[in-house]
C-alpha cells in the first residue's frame, strides 16, 4: 500500500527544517495509532517499521506513547527465545 500525504508548501518546509525524515515520522506515528487501537501487533508494528527486533518497536511505541502491552503471542515468542537460547547454553 502506498499512501500520499499532500501538505502545504510552508508546512511541507516546517517539518523538513524541523523533523530529520518527515517521511519516517509520519509512518511510526501510524503504526502508533494502529498498534494503540489494537488494529495492529506488536509483531506487524516491527515489521512494518523494519525493525530487527520487537524491543525496538516496543521503544519506538514508547516514544509516542503507545504503551506496548504484553500479549500472548508476545508471551509465546519470549518462551522461543528461552527455549532457544537455553539450548545455546
Amino acid at each position: 500500500m502506498k499512501i500520499v500525504l499532500e501538505i502545504p508548501d510552508e508546512i511541507s518546509d516546517e517539518l523538513n527544517r524541523k523533523l530529520a525524515d518527515p517521511a519516517r515520522a509520519a509512518l511510526e506515528a501510524l503504526a502508533a495509532a494502529a498498534y494503540g487501537q489494537a488494529v495492529l501487533s506488536l509483531e506487524q508494528v516491527r515489521r512494518l517499521l523494519g525493525l530487527e527486533s520487537m524491543w525496538d518497536a516496543k521503544a519506538v511505541l514508547s516514544k509516542h506513547g503507545a504503551w506496548p502491552s504484553m500479549e500472548v503471542d508476545d508471551l509465546r515468542e519470549d518462551l522461543a527465545v528461552l527455549r532457544s537460547l537455553r539450548k545455546g547454553a
